[in-house]
């Protein structure tokens, strides 16, 4: 979870957002080699005061500074390319949830093995207990199965909103009439906390949202107590 002194990432809880980081870093080691030669270039450029006579219209200079940045976008767009097909591909998911977006809640529906609905709304102040966070924690929490490749299908009834959980590497618009999808398949149980990350009007800061991960065997027990 996202916490005031963070300055990182989030910690992964799928494979998706493990491998989102992976190309992180992996961009980030090129920009930072490009940064640090550009910058002694311009360095020393600017202190040296000789002219090499033969560096002006080099064919083979400008030959050189073309080739290498396309090489070098090369290295950044396969792992791009393999990334976003990782994201769009669905294989037969054994659990379907519908993510309704309203001004300001998000309401659920698990229509896969009985017709279990809820709305889910932000907890206000007064109603938390301790450890609960305040502005995160919702009344009615999400609860998904652990290493199960779920689909998302997100939707809005009114207006854009955006069903977003950074530790899942997930971020999925609800257009009105319109149904996205997206996959989720969780490492480990606990917590996951989101929100909605598209402006949608006044209280557009207050419908978060909370995905409660556990193992199966327990998620057949709670649909069968709902």
């Amino acid at each position: 979870m996202s916490t005031w002194y963070t300055t990182l990432m989030q910690d992964a809880n799928s494979p998706l957002m493990e491998q989102l980081m992976m190309f992180h870093n992996h961009s980030m080691m090129i920009l930072s080699m490009i940064t640090i030669i550009v910058t002694y270039m311009m360095y020393s450029m600017m202190m040296n005061k000789l002219t090499n006579r033969y560096l002006l219209e080099s064919q083979t200079i400008e030959l050189m500074w073309t080739i290498m940045p396309a090489i070098t976008l090369i290295f950044i767009a396969l792992p791009s390319l393999r990334l976003l097909y990782m994201m769009d591909e669905i294989n037969k998911p054994m659990l379907t949830i519908k993510s309704i977006g309203h001004q300001w809640y998000w309401s659920y529906e698990y229509s896969d093995f009985k017709d279990i609905e809820f709305e889910s709304y932000m907890k206000p102040t007064g109603e938390m207990s301790k450890e609960e966070f305040r502005l995160l924690d919702v009344d009615n929490r999400i609860i998904m199965p652990m290493n199960t490749q779920t689909r998302m299908l997100i939707t809005s009834a009114d207006v854009l909103h955006s069903w977003a959980m950074p530790s899942l590497g997930i971020k999925i618009d609800a257009t009105p009439g319109r149904m996205n999808q997206g996959t989720i398949n969780i490492n480990r149980p606990g917590l996951m906390f989101g929100q909605c990350s598209e402006i949608c009007g006044a209280n557009h800061s207050f419908m978060p949202i909370v995905i409660e991960s556990i193992p199966m065997n327990k998620f057949i027990n709670w649909l069968k107590s709902n």
